[in-house]
């Protein structure tokens, strides 16, 4: 499984970075040796450059793809073909059981990426991580305006105006078939709900010793149909309030099933403003602005889920695999010193002073491994 994975990924990326950009900025001055390159890249990828060439000159062109019968595509053409001859006689059981596996899933990646960079329009994708690792292949709406552009320079010519996206083209995929319908396939498997609850309870663990004192009330946004970050949140707080709000009934009525009647649901529509709650925690799929959120944070401690990439503040990894995180933000020391209160007298909120709260003592540990924070979450709640 694992090398067929090796060669999927190998495929799908060279054919999306160097192969890619050796079409648009030939990496060398001397076209012979360009030519040898696009062979050793032929060779790698399983793939004839000049074929991919052609055809990626064609899309950016705008016109059907026409393949050119030449000389260099001939010696591609034998030398995948001889790469392919030498696996089958030294190494038989790979080529069938590894290679073709994966050399098919690595051109279906490539079609789906193809696909989801231009499905509704050209669009980008400004993910840093994912930008690093694919060598700015996301700015796809600035690539396509200036497709000489070094890939060095893309982001100093990003366009406001992009059509953007929050996922990677390879993962685009996932806007269609919406996190609620992956959530329910969790609700299906013990296996799966048992792994996922496992997971966050080991990030949101993580992250205790940070908290600046023990919540005592928790607002869960979005935290119906599977409530994992409600049932992680009552076994690492016992003695906190939790309320859990969500838009949808159908998922608060699953939530209720599988939460404990101290827990509150609330069917509501969180708008991202300042709550009377010590901790609120955030979605993946919060439909708000997400950047003002971390800016300005509704309540002294905010804990968003969010996607690996996208790291603020105190963090914690979720799990490679779901390509998720958790950021702990802390409110502006300022605004945490006002606590918001329902006033009898007027409708709407009324700001008042809190008591002064001293605050942790930051002492440097012995071996000098940096600061040591005395107020901790103590055990067992985190």
């Amino acid at each position: 499984m694992l090398p067929s994975i090796l060669v999927a990924v190998g495929v799908w990326w060279t054919s999306n970075t160097i192969a890619h950009h050796a079409i648009h900025r030939p990496p060398f001055r001397r076209r012979a040796v360009n030519r040898a390159f696009a062979a050793v890249l032929s060779a790698a990828t399983g793939i004839p450059q000049a074929a991919w060439r052609d055809r990626h000159l064609a899309h950016h062109a705008g016109r059907a793809l026409r393949v050119r019968l030449t000389g260099e595509l001939a010696m591609q053409v034998v030398i995948v073909l001889a790469v392919w001859a030498a696996m089958i006689e030294r190494a038989p059981s790979f080529f069938a059981t590894a290679y073709v596996p994966g050399y098919c899933a690595g051109l279906l990646l490539c079609a789906i990426h193809g696909h989801f960079e231009h499905t509704g329009g050209t669009t980008s994708h400004y993910g840093r991580l994912y930008n690093r690792l694919l060598f700015n292949d996301g700015y796809h709406v600035e690539h396509h305006m200036f497709p000489s552009a070094h890939w060095r320079d893309l982001p100093a010519r990003r366009i406001e105006s992009a059509r953007t996206s929050a996922w990677p083209a390879p993962l685009r995929w996932i806007e269609l078939v919406g996190l609620a319908r992956l959530e329910s396939i969790v609700l299906r498997s013990p296996l799966l709900q048992r792994w996922v609850l496992h997971v966050h309870e080991r990030a949101f663990r993580s992250l205790c010793p940070f908290f600046p004192s023990i919540p005592s009330t928790v607002l869960i946004v979005g935290g119906g149909l599977f409530p994992r970050t409600a049932i992680v949140l009552r076994r690492l707080l016992p003695r906190a309030r939790l309320t859990v709000m969500d838009v949808n009934p159908r998922h608060l009525a699953m939530a209720r099933r599988l939460l404990p009647d101290d827990v509150d649901c609330r069917e509501e529509m969180f708008d991202g403003r300042a709550v009377p709650y010590d901790l609120v925690v955030l979605p993946l799929a919060f439909d708000g602005t997400r950047p003002a959120v971390y800016e300005q944070p509704p309540a002294p401690l905010v804990a968003a889920h969010d996607w690996l990439w996208r790291r603020r503040g105190q963090s914690a990894v979720v799990s490679f695999a779901l390509l998720k995180r958790i950021n702990l933000v802390e409110q502006n020391p300022e605004v945490r010193g006002l606590r918001i209160e329902p006033s009898p007298e007027v409708k709407g909120p009324r700001i008042e002073p809190t008591p002064e709260v001293k605050a942790p003592r930051i002492e440097p540990t012995p071996g000098g491994r940096g600061p040591r924070i005395e107020q901790r979450c103590p055990q067992p709640p985190c």
